[in-house]
């Protein structure tokens, strides 16, 4: 019997997740209409315009992860959730879209790609309401929810929930810009989870099986793990995947054992019994947000059973206007984001099982 895990920085497992969730019903027997529910309950943003560019014979999903502690209505957690997450206090976190995970789908059922773009690359910052910008990347969505809500509040309006969802439309669109931009790509779909998304997720896994080179300890997560292949309950899958103290690369290091988690939960999904999916997806309709018009039916007719995970190279750190940020080289993050979506592209398997990662 797995023991029961949660988690955190790795909330963008969950985007991925839904799309195999529907893939996983579908080859388990499961008739469509419990896809359709899954389609029905969950959250729709309207933040990628319909006459935005469109990807040719694949589909492009943004999966953004965000550090903030509120549900989807802007609402603090209740306190004993927040205990029981080690994540802090409910004013934590703010806005930004710290986990960013380009997931290429191809239309002729080869590999899948997922792109990790570290958080703290320097770009400019699209679609701001006051102009372009420079900063982390992580921070456009966090800079226009907060110009947006500032706008409409000059303007007279008061109602937190009008407030909270027009400047979380305003955030998505700001960081779908800016990502599309920076890895010039067309962006097709989004999902979005925040902390706690990713807490119930894991929760529903019952245990989290993960691999380190080495033993580490980071009393900031709460990191405290042994060398070698273990399982990890919740408070420790939340400490795993938000640890970057003590790691010799820090967010890279932190970024690695995302796509780690993700491995294992890419895994689960393949040998899932049904009840365990229905678990997930019933989850999933609390705290998951899509972009209208991706169809989990479709997209799961065509979802290849293998995803290649890779990170998306930086040049350096640097500290500027006294950040630490990540500089970063355009063309060669373009130049890689080409060579890994080529139709040709023929990339290294990875070996079987669970990875070691820092």
């Amino acid at each position: 019997m797995r023991r029961r895990a949660r988690r955190h920085g790795l909330v963008l497992v969950r985007a991925l997740w839904i799309v195999m969730c529907a893939a996983l019903l579908a080859v388990s027997g499961v008739a469509w209409s419990t896809v359709s529910e899954l389609e029905a309950g969950v959250e729709r943003s309207y933040a990628i315009a319909p006459d935005a560019p469109k990807s040719q014979n694949a589909v492009n999903i943004l999966i953004m992860g965000l550090t903030t502690r509120l549900d989807l209505q802007g609402q603090p957690l209740p306190d004993d959730l927040l205990q029981r997450m080690r994540a802090g206090e409910s004013d934590r976190g703010g806005y930004n879209a710290n986990t960013l995970i380009l997931l290429h789908i191809p239309r002729d059922g080869s590999a899948a790609v997922a792109m990790s773009v570290p958080r703290d690359n320097l770009v400019t910052l699209s679609g701001v309401p006051s102009g372009p910008q420079t900063g982390k990347i992580k921070e456009a969505y966090g800079r226009a929810k907060e110009l947006e809500e500032r706008r409409l509040r000059s303007s007279g309006e008061d109602d937190a929930r009008v407030l909270e969802r027009a400047g979380r439309e305003a955030g998505r669109r700001a960081q779908v810009l800016t990502v599309s931009a920076f890895l010039n790509v067309p962006i097709d779909h989004l999902v979005e989870i925040s902390l706690v998304g990713f807490f119930h997720i894991a929760t529903k896994l019952g245990g989290v099986d993960v691999c380190l080179n080495r033993a580490t300890r980071d009393d900031m997560s709460g990191a405290d793990f042994q060398a070698g292949p273990q399982q990890l309950n919740a408070p420790q899958a939340l400490s795993f995947v938000r640890q970057r103290h003590g790691l010799a690369n820090g967010d890279l290091d932190r970024t690695r054992r995302a796509q780690a988690f993700l491995a294992y939960l890419v895994s689960r999904l393949k040998s899932a019994d049904v009840v365990a999916v229905r678990a997930l997806i019933d989850v999933a309709k609390e705290d998951v947000v899509l972009s209208d018009g991706l169809d989990l039916v479709g997209l799961a007719e065509h979802l290849p059973s293998e995803v290649r995970f890779h990170t998306l190279p930086v040049e350096g750190g640097a500290v500027v206007d006294g950040q630490s940020v990540n500089r970063v080289d355009e063309r060669r993050v373009q130049a890689a984001v080409s060579d890994l979506t080529a139709p040709a592209a023929v990339q290294p398997q990875p070996p079987p099982g669970i990875p070691c990662v820092d």
